[in-house]
């Protein structure tokens, strides 16, 4: 069997890279193809050297020249990373605050705000410092997720300078717009007094020393998540989504804002939330309600990690509506969930801060936004 190269490279012109639009030939990622007899070598370059997506590249190469070209063929895929330098970060660090990690869902419902309360009060259980900042300005619920809904952040002076300090729960400090209303006061503003607020509480806090900051986006894709990123070097977003399709499809969007040109934020994961429910009568036992690993698929699919599973667990409701995030039940399975999704989120965290450069604020212009046209 003689292997043909042009063939070869018909077929790998059907594989993309995660995050790239054009397929592997017509970027330039393959720069040589070479045969001799059954076997094949492709040299592959790729700019960001994330393990996942350079094993993704390799599975996709041999399954594609053993289904298109030949199944018997002997395939080598030798792949080169060309990472950029690492430059400075640039826009307005908090200085003290190690990793910003914004935590969104591509539509309401999903459970985002008890993901990041779990996975906060996790980290914190770790040995990490942390900060949560609710940037869900029309539906603020750390403070009732944190049993400080009454709690009203006071002001303190640091080198001269009014900033206010962070209401502390568990272990983590937090600020919320739900600090500064009344509970039955319904937020009514536009855009740009929305961002003013969250550059208050960004920037005139005395957040101190934090390994980890986590962001509490509204779900969407919209105003308020520009606001943020345009504001922060982000180092990285984790996107929650339930399994059932329209969840799904709206999870996609979350991502694909994160990784468009305009604001190029490394994900870190997806979350799959309400994955299956278990009785506590059988334990044994799991209905997928809403689907089965769809999420996980996504992420598959999306060549970004999947960071784990929660289960429906009554526990997790109650314990968000009592103020006591139920990652602190000790010795219970909720606790292990999170425990293993929390160490997935630090161990992509380390992996991003290896290997791909520090995140910058962006920049976007009145006239182009972020629209998908190019300017």
């Amino acid at each position: 069997m003689k292997l043909d190269r042009k063939e070869i490279l018909k077929a790998l012109e059907t594989i993309t890279i995660a995050g790239e639009g054009k397929n592997i030939v017509e970027s330039g990622a393959v720069t040589n193809v070479i045969t001799f007899g059954d076997e094949v070598v492709v040299d592959l370059v790729l700019h960001t050297p994330a393990m996942h997506i350079k094993k993704r590249a390799e599975d996709d190469i041999r399954k594609t020249i053993h289904e298109k070209v030949a199944a018997e063929a002997k395939i080598k895929v030798n792949i080169k990373v060309e990472a950029p330098e690492k430059p400075e970060i640039k826009g307005k660090a908090i200085p003290g605050i190690k990793n910003i990690i914004a935590v969104a869902s591509g539509k309401g419902g999903v459970g985002k705000s008890t993901v990041t309360a779990n996975l906060a009060v996790s980290l914190a259980k770790m040995g990490f410092s942390v900060g949560v900042l609710d940037a869900d300005i029309y539906g603020p619920s750390m403070p009732i997720m944190f049993d400080v809904e009454n709690e009203k952040p006071v002001s303190i002076l640091v080198d001269g300078k009014s900033k206010m300090k962070p209401i502390e729960s568990y272990e983590v400090k937090m600020l919320s717009i739900g600090f500064f209303t009344s509970p039955n006061q319904a937020v009514i503003w536009r855009g740009p007094m929305a961002s003013k607020a969250l550059n208050q509480m960004i920037f005139d806090a005395d957040w101190g020393e934090l390994d980890f900051m986590l962001i509490d986006l509204p779900p969407g894709t919209g105003d308020i998540h520009l606001s943020i990123m345009q504001s922060l070097p982000v180092t990285g977003a984790v996107v929650v989504s339930t399994p059932q399709a329209v969840a799904l499809a709206d999870a996609k969007k979350g991502v694909a804002m994160f990784m468009s040109e305009a604001i190029n934020v490394p994900v870190l994961g997806i979350i799959e939330n309400m994955a299956y429910f278990t009785p506590e009568e059988l334990p044994n036992n799991k209905y997928y309600i809403f689907g089965q690993e769809g999420a996980k698929n996504l992420a598959e699919d999306l060549a970004v990690p999947f960071l784990g599973e929660v289960p429906i667990v009554q526990s997790i409701r109650e314990a968000g509506d009592y103020g006591r995030p139920a990652a602190l039940q000790t010795g219970s399975v909720i606790e292990t969930v999170f425990e293993n999704i929390t160490r997935n989120v630090v161990q992509e965290t380390v992996s991003r801060n290896e290997s791909l450069p520090a995140t910058e604020a962006i920049k976007i212009t009145t006239m182009a936004g972020c629209s998908a046209v190019k300017k």
